[in-house]
């Protein structure tokens, strides 16, 4: 039977978009590309099936190789970030958050957490996940200079405050959180420490960042599909105090706040934990290298970039201030009109989300086609051209001419035979 006019529409529109960020920039700081071998996985069987549990534990059955599956992801996740425990169900990364929070908090508590003004998620705030949890959240001073959590600040209101739980984190990350300066006065007051590694992950586990669990966090929460180039999913690590918190966090997933948990995404999951293990080093800190050439790049032209004094980042991420060039909504859709998406977004002084002064760029899509530093120099030249009001339109055909030599996606596996090879995986 021909398709309906409404499955044309929807087929023919995805399509479009396709086509439009094939001839696009993107720099949304907390998307990526998925690679080939993963998203063979996502069209799989394993999109039709439940398994609701943990492993060995199902209530359904159908589930012999799922298990299979699920215990080498879990063990590949542990290895990869040198932890005791790993869970591979959440399907996103606010999931994973609302998991920790249902394990390890009860409503009414207290909690410490960064100020949504300072950067953090949504998910922290009391009208995201936390709000939903029923807890109570102090902020810690920020650093608006530095771009961190002020050390001094961040001991006083922990020792005053005593939170049963504290977390670190955020959505403009650009510098690692000071876990091991807090550390004394963390195990002082004896809180969890829980650090949202969404944006990082990636970076984490090719060792470019920093490395919670060994500077005194006990859980680490994040998605999977910003700096780790995998499927939209989520995941906890974790060094659990005892085992008590592991059994609330694996309840925290199931039945908390997961059903089944999209077994196609987790396949996915574990082949790009496998492309990690074997080019997520050399992947993050050329991300990293990319997004401080872009940085240096926009300072040269004349657009002001957050923390010149430290190389403006030591993540995948920048922060650019706009408000001389009309701030950060007109810019972002002016630069979408050119092909180069972004984000507007809240800069330190900053009161309304709506009208912020600043963009959020990521290099790590950029990265994942293969750009360096040199390219960094003609991306931010184009980017200049935007913000300084040149037409859009025009710069998008330079934007179209630059991508036509960036579309194959790096540090992936070429086939499922070369997946194989290395880790015995299809």
């Amino acid at each position: 039977m021909k398709m309906t006019e409404d499955a044309e529409f929807i087929r023919e529109t995805v399509m479009k978009h396709q086509k439009w960020f094939e001839e696009s920039l993107p720099m949304i700081a907390s998307e990526n590309l998925l690679s080939p071998l993963a998203r063979e996985m996502l069209i799989s069987d394993l999109h039709d099936r439940y398994a609701e549990g943990w492993v060995h534990e199902r209530y359904y059955n159908g589930n012999i190789y799922v298990d299979e599956l699920e215990e080498r992801i879990m063990k590949m996740a542990r290895d990869l970030f040198g932890s005791k425990f790993a869970d591979v169900r959440p399907i996103s990364g606010t999931v994973a958050n609302m998991a920790v929070l249902f394990g390890c908090t009860k409503p009414g508590d207290t909690i410490a957490t960064p100020a949504l003004s300072d950067g953090a998620h949504i998910s922290s705030a009391k009208f995201g996940a936390v709000g939903f949890r029923g807890v109570s959240t102090v902020n810690y001073p920020f650093d608006r200079k530095e771009m961190i959590t002020d050390v001094d600040g961040a001991k006083r209101l922990i020792l005053e405050q005593r939170p049963k739980l504290c977390l670190f984190g955020r959505s403009v990350f650009l510098f690692p959180e000071p876990l091991e300066e807090l550390r004394p006065t963390l195990e002082e007051v004896g809180c969890t420490v829980w650090y949202d590694a969404a944006h990082v992950l990636g970076l984490i586990a090719g060792k470019q960042f920093q490395d919670p669990l060994r500077e005194g966090a006990h859980i680490i929460s994040g998605s999977t599909h910003k700096t780790l180039p995998g499927p939209q999913h989520g995941i906890i690590i974790a060094n659990p105090k005892n085992d008590k918190m592991e059994r609330k966090l694996k309840r925290g997933v199931f039945p908390g706040v997961t059903s089944n948990h999209h077994l196609h995404a987790m396949a996915a999951l574990g082949i790009a934990l496998a492309e990690h293990k074997e080019f997520g080093e050399a992947y993050a800190k050329q991300t990293i290298k990319n997004a401080r050439a872009l940085g240096q790049a926009l300072h040269e032209r004349g657009i002001p970039v957050l923390c010149e004094h430290k190389g403006f980042t030591a993540s995948h991420t920048i922060a650019v201030d706009v408000s001389a060039f009309d701030g950060g909504e007109l810019v972002a859709n002016n630069m979408e009109k050119a092909n180069m998406i972004t984000n507007k977004n809240l800069l330190p002084e900053d009161t309304s989300p709506k009208h912020p002064s600043g963009i959020r760029l990521g290099a790590q899509e950029l990265t994942r086609v293969g750009m360096k530093e040199t390219n960094m120099s003609e991306v931010a030249e184009l980017i200049a051209r935007v913000v300084k009001g040149e037409d859009p339109l025009k710069v998008k055909e330079d934007v179209k001419e630059l991508k036509k030599d960036f579309t194959k996606i790096h540090y992936c596996f070429a086939s499922g035979e070369e997946a194989y090879r290395y880790y015995k995986l299809v």
